[in-house]
């Protein structure tokens, strides 16, 4: 079997997926979904298939099929993203529908605050994001996106109808200000903002999963680096959510029980871009959630995690508070990508 997933892949696409359910993402609605369920649009792993699986409406299939039409007319699946932000690109993944896909997509979004139905954002005005643009079946179709504002929902349509295995939707979280707490948050959450800015190896997994809401399920959902041969060790740096103070970390190895680091430290970077250590380099278990309290620190920026020499962990946690020009900095880019 050939591998769907392109290699030459946009530098978006390392940004988070906003409409995946790891985050919390939801398809609210579908005008058909006949053949194959509209939730399997937001599934956070790749897409799966097992030829001759027949149920009784047809072959089965990892994503969101609807029936063939005949009578004009296009299919449409409304998303609510588990975190708000300003979308880089979108990815139209036809995983497996080869003679069944769509000829022409179009994607929309639109910014709505608090819990609207769908019946309520069929009243509103949708932004096109990507517009009646042609994929191809089988694979991971790419849109760049350049919109600046800050969207919550995001609509697929199939021109006229077809099957789509998954939407992710890549960009920026931005949070609302109203709805964080700046004396106690992760200042490292990708849903509280913040930003993976460097690593030293993701042979396996993404750094990104690190700073995922939940606890990871398997290995496969944190970040782990190859098997090192050299003297040196591996590393991410995360820029956090806005200038704070790191009180708390927590550095979980579960799931890891052949493969977690021996020994772990953090560091923090200043407005000077000097790096202070937060945490001395420190031993670690495996699949065990480690939790420190830190020593009250400078305000930093930017936070570095060295894994010695090399493995995987599953979650990182960075714990603390804003500080005055750490909020200021929140509050401006939701009022930017708002506006």
């Amino acid at each position: 079997m050939e591998d769907h997933v392109s290699h030459d892949r946009p530098e978006w696409t390392a940004q988070p997926d906003l409409a995946s359910r790891v985050f919390g993402g939801t398809v609210m609605w579908a005008s058909d979904e006949l053949f194959a369920e509209k939730e399997n649009l937001v599934n956070p792993w790749r897409p799966a298939h097992r030829a001759e699986t027949f149920g009784p409406k047809g072959q089965v299939y990892d994503g969101w099929e609807t029936r063939r039409h005949r009578e004009p007319g296009d299919d449409q699946a409304v998303l609510r993203l588990g975190v708000a932000g300003v979308v880089s690109g979108v990815v139209v993944d036809t995983a497996f529908f080869k003679g069944n896909y769509p000829p022409f997509v179009s994607v929309e979004a639109v910014s709505v605050p608090g819990y609207p139905s769908a019946a309520e954002l069929s009243e509103v005005d949708w932004e096109v994001l990507v517009d009646h643009e042609p994929v191809v079946g089988d694979a991971e179709n790419f849109f760049k996106v350049s919109s600046p504002r800050r969207f919550t929902h995001v609509r697929l349509t199939q021109h006229p109808d077809g099957g789509v295995a998954r939407l992710r939707v890549h960009g920026s979280p931005v949070p609302d200000p109203a709805l964080l707490d700046p004396r106690s948050l992760d200042l490292a959450a990708l849903a509280n903002g913040g930003v993976v800015t460097g690593c030293s190896n993701m042979f396996y997994s993404s750094p990104s999963n690190l700073f995922s809401p939940g606890l990871a399920a398997h290995q496969a959902e944190g970040w782990e680096t190859a098997r090192r041969r050299d003297d040196g060790n591996d590393w991410v740096t995360v820029r956090l959510a806005g200038a704070g103070i790191v009180r708390f970390a927590e550095i979980d190895t579960s799931n890891l029980k052949g493969n977690a680091p021996g020994w772990a430290a953090l560091s923090g970077r200043l407005d000077d871009g000097d790096w202070v250590p937060l945490l001395p380099r420190t031993r670690l278990q495996p699949d065990t959630r480690h939790r420190f309290a830190l020593e009250d620190g400078p305000q930093i920026t930017e936070a570095r995690l060295d894994i010695y020499p090399d493995g995987g962990l599953a979650r990182l946690r960075l714990y603390g508070e804003l500080t005055k020009r750490g909020r200021e900095a929140v509050t401006t880019r939701f009022t930017e990508t708002t506006a």
